[in-house]
């Protein structure tokens, strides 16, 4: 039985394109044994972070369990220990992040390898495919049949033809999948580097926040000289001064007349703005609450949301925005307010503040997208215990004042905070 040029010629390219398969597959078999080494690395990278993150969460219960208790010059120390502790276990889980973030990156570029390979081969061998089919669809039916002996030669022959353009397509469809995946991939490992770059970031920040609870420790030793009376007439001190600081707040919030537009803020609704943690745990909500009428705020209402946190979290914009200042109350002596803070004005018609921050990571004239890491967690300023303090202001209202131009005398003329009229402040839950 006489074969055609064409069936020889598809025998030849089906025996280089089998041969070429299995150097590739010994290559792909190498690769994916790498791969899978490296998420078994992955996976108890993750296993070790799971354990480092429970033991955290009962560093946190003990932290709560302290702010409840008596304020003490021991209860103090204890704080300020445990914090330290929870801070160095989370510094480490920040470096196991970052390790695990660093194998996938190498994962994801041996999968990238990968793919690229299969699409250069796929493509080789397409190129193979059409010039056959090509040099198929140039010989006329006459000649084809002419070239075969038999019926069945030519019936094969025409099969041979139908197989090559089936084969084609669908080597042209298996190529548009892997492109596919090859730019999901791409846009994986772009993404992770991303996550490098911001947990590399984070913890050069986590080692400065356990620098300062260590500076914090030190001068607590220094001004009471390891007494508890010392302790207890620092701390009667602070909150008589507050306590006046808050009454003048009071009178000149109250005497601000601002006409607030309702038609300039937008409807209260879920998901106006974002939470600003990623875990929450409300510790005392807006107006009148129980801590408020106990006389907390001198006869005002409480103007935002309290929420429970460790020391060291990451805060994070509710809404895009500019940020309009920050600024740092204890900064200056006898000051007990925010401590370090930041405001942001939102393009809705709102502005919100956080209050207590450990640390600021955005300047004045920022612009900031929503979800945007602005600072920590903290307990600077005057508080009962480490949280995050949430005001929302009707952007018409807030305004940022010297302290001096609040209170006449005082201890801290130059710190500057945001001050409104009563009607400015708003509940942040009608719009988280």
């Amino acid at each position: 039985m006489k074969r055609s040029k064409f069936s020889k010629k598809h025998s030849v390219t089906t025996s280089l394109f089998f041969a070429a398969m299995i150097c590739l597959l010994s290559l792909s078999f190498a690769r994916a044994a790498l791969v899978d080494d490296i998420k078994q690395k992955i996976s108890t990278k993750n296993t070790e972070i799971e354990k480092l993150e429970q033991e955290i969460e009962v560093y946190q219960n003990e932290i709560e369990s302290l702010g409840n208790q008596a304020n003490t010059f021991q209860n103090s120390i204890k704080m300020l220990d445990t914090t330290k502790r929870q801070l160095e276990k989370n510094i480490i889980v920040t470096e196991q992040k970052i390790d695990s973030t660093a194998l996938t990156i190498a994962k994801l570029s041996i999968e990238l390898d990968q793919k690229q390979t299969d699409i250069n081969r796929l493509n080789e061998a397409i190129a193979g495919i059409m010039r056959r089919v090509n040099e198929a669809d140039d010989t006329t039916l006459l000649e084809i049949v002419l070239s075969n002996d038999d019926l069945s030669s030519l019936l094969i022959e025409m099969e041979n033809l139908q197989q090559f353009h089936a084969v084609a397509r669908e080597k042209l469809q298996q190529l548009e999948l892997l492109r596919e995946e090859l730019s999901d991939t791409r846009t994986e490992s772009e993404d992770e580097k991303d996550q490098l770059v911001d947990l590399r970031a984070e913890l050069s920040d986590k080692k400065k926040i356990v620098q300062e609870n260590k500076d914090e420790k030190s001068n607590l030793l220094s001004k009471t000289k390891n007494k508890e009376s010392n302790y207890q007439k620092i701390l009667n001190e602070k909150k008589a001064l507050k306590e006046q600081f808050e009454q003048q707040l009071l009178k000149y919030e109250s005497d601000l007349r601002i006409a607030i537009d309702p038609r300039s803020l937008p409807s209260a609704g879920k998901g106006v703005l974002a939470w600003p943690l990623d875990k929450i745990r409300i510790t005392q909500k807006f107006g009148n609450t129980e801590f408020a009428q106990s006389g907390a705020y001198s006869g005002q209402g409480h103007n935002g949301v309290d929420f429970g946190v460790a020391i060291g979290t990451p805060v994070k914009a509710t809404l895009t925005g500019t940020v309009v200042e920050t600024g740092n109350t204890d900064a200056y002596s006898g000051c007990y307010s925010y401590g370090k803070w930041v405001l942001i004005q939102h393009p809705n018609g709102l502005s919100t503040l956080y209050g207590h921050l450990s640390l600021i990571k955005v300047s004045s004239g920022q612009t900031v997208a929503t979800g945007d890491v602005i600072g920590y967690s903290g307990n600077t300023g005057y508080t009962t215990g480490p949280h995050l303090h949430l005001t929302v202001f009707a952007t018409q209202g807030v305004k940022i004042v010297r302290m001096g131009d609040i209170k006449t005398i005082t201890n801290c003329m130059d710190a500057r905070i945001p001050v409104a009229p009563l009607n400015a402040y708003l509940d942040p839950l009608i719009y988280l």
